[in-house]
Formats: C-alpha cells, structure tokens, sequence
C-alpha cells in the first residue's frame, strides 16, 4: 500500500515537476550527477522572509581547535552558542526551518501533487535518492536558551526571567575574579590585563541595576566582550583543584557577610520598628495642646453610665499608640449591628492620656461608648502587689535593657524589645482589678483589624475555662517549647513542650470564672519564680501560656489571623474570611516598612482628611 502511495506520488510528480525542472538551478538540484556541495551552495542562497543573508551550513570540524561559528546571533536576552555533528545540520530555528521547507520547490510540488506524501518520503529506506536532503534543527546545550532571530510571533519567543541579563553578569564577574587569582592566569599579563578591563567595564554597566531594563543599551556588547575574555581564561587555566579550592573560599566569605547583614537587618527592622515616625511624635503634641485649651465641661465624654453595665459588649484595648486605637474603634464599629452596645475602654498612659481624649472626643466612634483612663490612676497596681512592676524596676532589668555590652548575650534581639518595660504591655493580666463589675470582656491588641461583627463571642460557651483564643500550631511552631525553658525542671515538670500555643489580640475572657479560680494569683507566682528569666524570657505570652494552661478554649480559626506584620505569604482567603487580621511581628502598617499589600486593610479605616494629620503630615 506504502509503495502504491509512493507510485502515485511519482506519477503526479512527473506530470507538474518538469514545468520546475526547466531552470539551471532545480535542474541541478535533481540531477544525480550535481555534486552535494553544489546543492548547499544554493539552498544557502535562497531568499526567506527578504533576507539575503546565507544560511550557516557548518562543515565538520578537522581541527581540534574551538572555532566560532559564522554567523552566531547574540540576542538581546542571552547569547546563543550552537554546536554541529556534520555537514547535514543547519544552524535554524523552528521558524526559519518551516521557511525553508515552504521555499522549497520541490517540497511544494509534492505537497501540492499528493498531500501526505511527504511523510511517507521522509520515511522511507531510500528517502535520500527521492526528495531533497531533510534540514535539520541545530541541536543546543542543555543550559542554552534559543531565541528565535527571525520570528514576528512574541508567543514564538522563550519567557525569559526579567533579570536574566543582570545574573549573568554578575556570575561573569565572579568567573572572573576567580580567574584572576589563579596562578595560570596570573602569568599572563595580557590575559589578566584584558579580564581585568572587562571586570571594571561590566562593573559600570552592572551598576545598581536589579532587572535588565535598568541595564544601559551597551550592556550586550559588555557581556558578549566578557565571554571571549573568559572563554580564553579557560583555556589557559587547567587546575580545576585551584578553582574548586578558590569557589569554596568565595561561598565560606559569602556566607559570613551574609549572617553579618542578617544580624545587622534584625537589629535595624527591630529599631525601625520601635522608632516613632515623625508623624506619629507630632499628632499627640498636636491633639495635647488642642485638649487643654478645652474647658472642663467640654473634656468629658457621653454615656458613661454604660461602662459598668454587664449586658453590653465590652472592649478593652491597652495603647500608647493613638491612631492604631483609632483604627482598631473605627473597624470594630463599622461591622457591629448594634454600636450603640459596644463599650471600648481604652488605657493608656500619663504622655498620651490628653492627646488620647482629645482624639476621641474630635472623632466620636458613632454610637459607640468611649472610656479613656490613665494608668497613673490605677493606685492599686504597684511594685508591692505586682512582681512585674517591682522586677522591671530592677537593677538586673536596667542592666539587660541599657547596658550596650551585653547586647551580644542574647541572640533574640525581639526579647530585648522595651516595650516589655512598659506596664501596659502587662495590663493583660488584671482584667478583673480594672473591671471589678464585668462578666466578660474582649482583649483586642492595637495593631489588628476587626473585619465582622464580633458579638457572637460573647455568647460562647468557653465550657469552665477562662480564657478563649485561637490556637497557633505548627507542626513544631508556637508550640511550648518555643517559649518555655524545658530544661528548667519546674517547667518540664509542670507543661507539655509539645502543647499547642495560642494567639493573644483578640481573646474573649470570662472575668467571673477568672475570680473563681484565682487566675491573678498563678500568674504572681510564675512572676516570682522566673524572677532571674531562668523559666522564659520576656515577654506577655510565656506567662500567658503558663498562666492560662488547660484554661484555654479553642476558637475557631477564621477568627483570628495572624501574621499581617512579618509573612508576606498569609493565605488570601483566610485573610478575606477572618473576623480579625492581625498585624504582630515588626512590619506594622503604619510604618514605611510595613507590608505594602496588607495596608490597605488597615488604611482605610483612617480618615487621613482630619485636620490633625493633615497638620502632621501623615498620608496614606
């Protein structure tokens, strides 16, 4: 059947061909007295798409020298190196090779005379005495990448990485540099002097450039000028020994100025982020001296008669930080169906107390209730009745946080953070001394965003325990013993290294089974004891593990998310079903440093149209 195919084939061939056969050119490609050589002379002059230029055939290579191919393109994205086996291999492209085959006039005569037929042609045993000599693609290194010269089609071209340019030199930079301190290369002053004029002009076209837009026009002619130096750096250089031992020399120095910067990043992000922005110094001066040209009538807010009432929805949020309280109001306001039932009871301190009021009282929350109080005013809470304050007046305290030279004793620069110095990071745990008439009470931190009406929280049964949060577990993440001293014998004895941890920021507490279990008092006694940071270093939530273990009710997770403020990789959909994001870690969304994606969560629950931070120069 294939040979009848082949006959047909023929026969239609015999019949149009000859009206092709009648110049020189095809006449000579047909006759089997043309020599080969003849052949390809002329296939290499046929014109495609306009262009004049000669194909590359590439004749074998007699000498064992490296050659460089005719015509080798160097595209704008990389440099294309072809390698060949024989005479019959044409350095094409997919493109150029589909051009070729549609030039062909014999190719068209069959195509055209017998469709299909040219498979069965190419097929058969003596394919080679029937139809032209096949054109084959040009094969390439496996790291090589081919951009197509000719093709119009952008989806013809291959995706390259929009910096590929910008790696490649600098891989060119380190080759040389390693060159350069090879022995072999040294004894060519010639060779040295060339790579060393290539290092310094790379290094200029390099420049600051992350992405190969940024790279000047001449970038190309830089890198392909690099690659001959380099390429006669190898052959010169022969003891792989010396490279291997100078490449690992170069990795052990990389990677100490990598940890070195590691540290220093840490420290600085770890500064940042306890450095008041110019912005946030200026609106609590501004709001301060605002409040007290107010008169006293004019200083006092609405509806103080609800904050004692235990059948509304109670807030309590500890802050120094105004416009993250504002925000934390405003966001848990706009989702409660019924603000006017909602009572946030802000304490801050005696420096923000006025400015605090002031902004409260310039920006009401609607409906909502507003108690701001001055911890100065908490009589009750000194060093006597709290080991907290009395350790964090210590001289040991003093010497940990502000003696220079014992920075480098500890490696976890976040439990050196002073904000655990300041009292209100510690209000946490007197709950029920502040709200002595309270049934329960939700905990919100100051950097989060309530996104729903929070309400259902109150009607949770927290079945007997005290405390209500969200579970932060990891296969061996926020687990105890990332927190705890496990090999302090009073914690191995008394907890779980592989309990699961759980999140503070929005915790729902049950202030009357609080009281009944004396939940005050166990967190004094685990105060006293780690008195020396020999139990845990600190912090809130180590206590808070210990204090509340096996007093913990589990929340759902799509209450509470976390991670806002140091994973840029928080899954979106959590994100967009949580009732509070929270923004812990140091990349907090009011600073410059903050995640740029996650602001906008937090951004617009600030009007930055009031005239304070207009006057303050705080901007979205």
């Amino acid at each position: 059947m294939k040979v009848r195919h082949i006959v047909l084939g023929l026969l239609s061939i015999s019949v149009i061909a000859p009206i092709f056969l009648y110049t020189d050119r095809v006449g000579s490609f047909v006759n089997p007295s043309s020599s080969r050589r003849d052949f390809l002379d002329d296939v290499s002059a046929f014109t495609v798409s306009g262009d004049t230029r000669h194909l590359n055939v590439l004749h074998q290579e007699t000498s064992t020298a490296l050659k460089e191919p005719i015509g080798v393109v160097y595209s704008d994205h990389s440099t294309v190196t072809r390698e060949h086996k024989s005479t019959r291999v044409l350095s094409a492209t997919d493109e150029e090779r589909q051009q070729q085959q549609l030039y062909n006039p014999i190719r068209q005569v069959i195509d055209r005379a017998a469709p299909g037929l040219t498979t069965t042609l190419d097929s058969h045993p003596n394919a080679s005495d029937i139809s032209a000599i096949e054109l084959e693609q040009q094969p390439t290194q496996p790291s090589g990448k081919i951009v197509q010269e000719h093709s119009d089609n952008k989806h013809d071209r291959l995706t390259e990485p929009a910096d590929a340019q910008v790696r490649h030199l600098k891989d060119q930079l380190i080759r040389a540099k390693v060159y350069l301190s090879l022995p072999a290369i040294k004894n060519n002053p010639h060779v040295t002097r060339e790579l060393r004029l290539r290092v310094k002009e790379v290094t200029r076209a390099l420049g600051d450039a992350t992405k190969d837009s940024d790279l000047p026009k001449n970038a190309v002619d830089k890198l392909k000028a690099m690659d001959q130096s380099l390429e006669k750096g190898k052959q010169i250089q022969d003891d792989c020994a010396a490279v291997v031992k100078k490449l690992r020399a170069m990795l052990h120095s990389s990677e100490e100025q990598l940890r070195v910067h590691k540290k220093q990043t840490m420290f600085l992000t770890q500064l940042t982020a306890k450095t008041l922005p110019k912005g946030l110094h200026c609106l609590p001066l501004r709001l301060t001296t605002e409040y007290y040209t107010l008169n006293s009538s004019q200083q006092n807010f609405p509806n103080q008669q609800k904050l004692e009432d235990p059948r509304l929805y109670h807030y309590a949020l500890f802050s120094d930080n105004i416009l993250a309280a504002a925000v934390v109001v405003n966001s848990t306001i706009s989702h409660a169906k019924h603000p006017s039932d909602h009572v946030f009871h802000i304490v801050t301190d005696r420096l923000n107390y006025a400015a605090m009021r002031m902004w409260f009282l310039s920006n009401p929350p609607g409906k909502a209730t507003i108690q701001v109080q001055n911890i100065e005013e908490f009589t009750w809470l000194n060093s006597s009745y709290s080991p907290v304050l009395k350790q964090l007046g210590s001289p040991s305290m003093i010497d940990y946080y502000f003696r220079a030279h014992r920075a480098s004793s500890d490696s976890n620069l976040k439990f050196r953070n002073p904000k655990y110095l300041s009292i209100l990071n510690h209000l946490r745990f007197y709950l029920p001394e502040i709200f002595p008439k309270l049934n329960k009470v939700l905990f919100l931190d100051d950097d989060i965003v309530v996104q729903k009406d929070l309400t259902g929280l109150w009607s949770l049964d927290l079945k007997g325990n005290v405390n209500g949060a969200v579970e932060t577990c990891g296969e061996s993440f926020h687990r105890f013993d990332r927190y705890l001293n496990f090999s302090n014998p009073l914690i191995s004895k008394n907890f779980d290294p592989h309990a699961c941890g759980w999140a503070y920021g929005m915790n729902i507490f049950d202030l009357a089974e609080w009281r009944r279990q004396n939940i005050t008092e166990v967190y004094h006694r685990w105060q006293r004891l780690n008195r020396d940071r020999q139990l845990w270093k600190l912090g809130t939530l180590p206590p808070g593990l210990i204090t509340f273990w096996k007093r913990t009710y589990s929340l759902d997770k799509s209450w509470h998310v976390l991670g806002l403020g140091y994973n840029p990789n928080v899954n979106q959909r959590e994100i967009d079903r949580a009732a509070v994001i929270h923004y812990n870690g140091n990349l907090k969304p009011w600073l410059e440093i903050g995640i740029p994606k996650y602001k906008i969560y937090w951004a617009k629950y600030v009007d930055y149209e009031t005239v304070y931070l207009r006057e303050c120069n705080i901007n979205p």
